[in-house]
């Protein structure tokens, strides 16, 4: 009963910052136990944990990963979502096509490059609320990834993009928004959104 309560609550934060304590006080369980329940779900792929991207010149950074509850339908089924029309308009919609969307990124960058994804995946969030959704890291190289649930996208949806311009240690490379629409067209020169059906 502990365990089923503990992947509710790990399935109710996913797309969120990880927050072990609030998982201790939701399931009665130990920190410990937490932990290494946390580690059997992330060794089965049941569970990612994105880790943020700061280095020394960024102060301001939020240091705690994030946790994607990979199997959607799975978390659907823990958190009640019974069926797609509710799922579309509820709560936690935005989140689990985030964690979707993150998932599908994880099969395809382990399938094309044959290493541990994790070394070269992140995200950033800073405390003035700037956030971007995936970082990915290549040749000293950074490529920014939105990831939003509706169709019309614009130049708000990567205004955070040129935070990356503050960080000393890599170049930002060409951009993307992960969304709704039914195409690939660009928003700037150096970004375009992207379809969730060409992942």
């Amino acid at each position: 009963m502990k365990f089923e309560k503990f992947m509710i609550g790990t399935a109710a934060r996913t797309g969120n910052l990880l927050n072990i304590s609030g998982l201790v006080k939701d399931t009665g369980i130990s920190q410990q136990t937490a932990e290494k329940w946390l580690s059997i779900l992330v060794a089965s792929n049941v569970a990612y944990i994105l880790k943020p991207y700061y280095n020394n010149i960024l102060h301001r950074l939020f240091k705690t990963p994030k946790i994607y509850f990979l199997d959607t339908g799975l978390a659907s089924y823990l958190l009640g979502w019974d069926n797609a029309r509710v799922l579309q308009n509820g709560a936690m919609s935005g989140a689990l096509f985030e964690t979707f969307v993150i998932g599908e990124i994880l099969k395809s960058w382990t399938n094309s490059n044959g290493v541990t994804p994790h070394m070269n995946l992140y995200f950033y969030r800073d405390k003035d609320g700037n956030e971007i959704d995936l970082l990915i890291k290549r040749n000293g190289c950074l490529y920014p990834i939105a990831i939003k649930k509706h169709i019309n996208c614009s130049v708000n949806d990567i205004a955070a993009f040129g935070q990356l311009e503050k960080i000393a240690d890599a170049r930002r490379g060409d951009g993307c928004v992960v969304c709704m629409a039914d195409d690939v067209f660009p928003i700037t020169s150096s970004d375009k959104a992207v379809g969730v059906r060409y992942l």
